[in-house]
């Protein structure tokens, strides 16, 4: 399989963490031979206890000499303009078209709702990354910043979202697909196109997409538009580029036995990372890397349409984590961070934070076990006070020889946090801060269980029964059995949208992936060609039809009607509900998934309408500019005699679902149109009579294509 340049990434990380996890440290060696393991994203520990304040001071001196070899400069960090950066924990990757944050039915986005709900279950977000495109990128030519201009509202909808966000304290990311090369061009370069949306929906950073950071062109071009605005790419970070790139992902960072300690958060505090392991349904392992290393969670559920839930567990402890890193975020990237301190337990380890007379410890039991009692033997000064930060009770822990003893329990994979000072150093409003944790330590939730995620069917059966026999203009398809094979492309939306997909997907990319049912189609009629624009248009005057949302209704249309050339081309910039207005007007409806390719492969089962071969000459493939006639191609008639079935546009069929998050629709076919340069656009081109396509559907101008029609069937008696 051919893996893009993001997966060898991964591959060779996955390697590397894997190798330095089975080799043996002997810190005897020279210093230069043992700086090499320092070489990765995640620095791997070592696994005896006596060999961890070796490891520190290695650790240290790597960073003093790293900085030194690369001439670090902090300017950035000390620029009060990108602070935010190093106390935005909680980063949400979110579907711009997801149910939860935008309204369907009304075409109105709920973030007040949005952001209430994920302070109830996740303990608020810090930032958003608004993702906007793929999977549906190169469904038709419109761009990645083309997907922006047609969401809800435009752009100024999109800069009242980041303004309702910025009221609650909630930074914003656009997102940017480096990889859309092969559709329509903006006329201006990649990074004049982005700068120019930064600016005009105020948002306060971009995620780079498959890349480890910006250009220095990108970099110097967001300085010029404002101060604040911070890339966060999505691979591993070189140290190079620390020091303009405030935030970075840590995606699929494979930790060590003992927790191991994110290279570039150690090389700069102030730097922020974001765990991030998408297809993986356990995020233990990510917040107990983000609580030892004092770095943030990604927080990504709706997996660009697949539903990787969180289990209630990981919810509670991040929801008890996330308040402690914002209020202590000074501590978490100050220089006083001592890792892997010595703990009274086994399976438990633990970082300690200093700052201005604040002294905080996180914990993580990594056993399978409760773990109880003293924890810590740790300095005590005289006048501290000692509290539980995740329980949020005050402790009175023994002291003895200058040693405080600190306890709690732990339970199995969870966390543990400590804090000690004078009462007047640990902040405003301390006691309520204690008061909330208990309460949220109240809620705390064992359950590993993960939800299952189903789909339903939202069809809409308007049947108009014909006795016998069906209009000239559509052919007659006896009741049928037959074993109905559909095949997708995988991609990383998913396929119908149950639970059992998502396991197929990572690292499956690309592949085949195919279903089989035994289906019966009671007797039916289908049109033998697409619905034209002239028949559309024939509807309008009929009905006066105006749908709720115009945006892009009948783009290529001019002066109320079709252009002259292409009154009997299929009519397209029309949505599901836009067709399905037009076969309840004419008595019809549309196809079942199961009516469409059966009408395309007939009782033989064909590949394609015509045959078992792709022939030339017998469909649209692309060879002209756009769509052409719906009976322009007769030698590529189903065996039922139905046109246009592969190629020219895509066809909505009745196979609407939704999972609660993201509403999708089957469409079948293929089209004229390839977006070509990037494996990651959807699918074009002329399609075999069973390939399915999972199409999202976000919002009505964007659901409305240049490369999608549809055709109406009748039930028959």
């Amino acid at each position: 399989m051919f893996l893009s340049r993001r997966e060898l990434l991964r591959t060779a990380l996955c390697a590397s963490a894997v190798a330095l996890s089975q080799t043996p440290r002997l810190y005897a060696q020279d210093f230069s031979v043992r700086l090499a393991d320092f070489n990765v994203p995640l620095i791997q520990s070592p696994e005896r206890a006596e060999e961890w304040s070796t490891f520190r001071r290695d650790l240290a001196e790597w960073r003093t000499r790293t900085q030194a070899a690369l001439k670090y400069e902090d300017q950035r960090y000390r620029d009060e303009a990108y602070a935010w950066a190093s106390s935005c924990f909680s980063c949400c990757f979110l579907m711009l078209w997801d149910e939860e944050f935008f309204d369907q039915r009304t075409g109105v986005y709920t973030v007040d709702a949005f952001l209430r709900n994920a302070l109830e279950e996740y303990g608020g977000f810090d930032s958003l990354v608004l993702w906007q495109a793929y999977p549906r990128l190169g469904a038709d030519d419109r761009n990645q910043f083309d997907f922006y201009r047609d969401m809800p509202g435009g752009i100024d909808g999109l800069r009242s979202v980041v303004r309702i966000c910025h009221a609650y304290g909630v930074k914003t990311f656009l997102a940017y697909n480096p990889w859309d090369t092969g559709t329509r061009r903006e006329g201006v370069s990649d990074d004049n196109a982005l700068v120019s949306l930064v600016k005009a929906i105020e948002v306060d950073g971009v995620f780079l997409d498959t890349m480890a950071h910006g250009s220095v062109a990108l970099r110097s071009k967001l300085d010029e538009a404002g101060s604040g605005l911070i890339l966060e790419g999505e691979d591993a970070l070189p140290l190079q580029r620390v020091h303009d790139h405030s935030m970075s992902w840590a995606q699929q960072f494979h930790d060590s036995v003992v927790p191991g300690i994110l290279r570039n958060k150690w090389f700069e505090r102030r730097h922020m990372q974001h765990q991030a392991d998408r297809w993986n349904p356990d995020r233990i392992a990510q917040l107990h890397i983000a609580w030892m290393n004092g770095s943030g969670m990604l927080i990504w559920d709706n997996v660009f349409g697949t539903i990787v839930p969180w289990n209630a567990r990981d919810r509670s402890l991040l929801r008890m984590m996330v308040p402690v890193q914002r209020r202590y975020a000074d501590l978490f990237s100050g220089e006083g961070w001592i890792p892997l301190i010595a703990t009274e337990k086994p399976g438990l380890f633990a970082s300690q934070w200093e700052h201005e007379r604040v002294r905080l410890w996180t914990l993580v039991n990594r056993s399978n076990d409760t773990i109880d009692g003293i924890m810590l033997k740790v300095r005590h000064d005289p006048g501290s006070s000692y509290y539980d930060v995740i329980q949020g009770i005050e402790l009175y822990p023994p002291i003895r020889n200058g040693l405080a003893f600190l306890s709690s329990s732990l339970l199995p994979k969870g966390i543990g946090g400590f804090v000690a000072g004078m009462s007047s150093a640990l902040g405003h409003r301390f006691v309520e801060f204690l008061g909330a944790q208990r309460r949220r330590y109240a809620r705390h939730d064992k359950s590993e269980a993960i939800s299952v995620v189903t789909t339903a069917l939202r069809s809409r059966k308007d049947q108009s029964i014909v006795n016998e026999h069906p209009p000239s203009d559509m052919t007659e398809i006896a009741m049928a059995t037959f074993r109905m094979r559909v095949e997708f492309q995988t991609r990383e939306c998913g396929f119908y949208g149950e639970s059992h997909d998502t396991p197929l997907l990572f690292p499956n990319l690309f592949k085949p992936h195919v279903i089989e049912r035994l289906v019966t189609v009671p007797r039916y009629a289908i049109d033998l060609t697409p619905v034209t624009n002239a028949q559309y248009q024939t509807f309008l005057q009929d009905t006066r039809y105006r749908p709720r949302h115009m945006e892009n209704f009948l783009k290529h249309w001019r002066h109320g009607g079709p252009p002259d050339a292409k009154v009997d081309h299929p009519v397209v910039y029309v949505d599901i509900d836009d067709a399905r207005a037009y076969a309840t007007w004419a008595g019809k409806r549309l196809p079942t998934e199961e009516q469409w390719q059966y009408a395309a492969q007939g009782p033989q089962g064909l590949k394609y309408p015509w045959g078992n071969e792709m022939q030339s000459g017998r469909c649209n493939g692309g060879e002209g500019a756009g769509t052409t006639a719906v009976r322009a191609y007769p030698d590529g008639r189903s065996p039922f005699g139905c046109f246009d079935m592969c190629g020219n546009t895509w066809e909505w069929t009745d196979s609407e679902r939704s999972d609660t998050r993201t509403r999708f629709c089957i469409i079948r076919g293929g089209s004229f149109y390839t977006a070509s340069g990037s494996h990651w656009y959807m699918d074009g081109g002329p399609r075999p009579n069973d390939f399915a396509a999972k199409f999202i559907l976000m919002w009505p101008g964007l659901n409305r294509c240049g490369t999608i029609g549809f055709r109406c069937i009748l039930d028959l008696t």
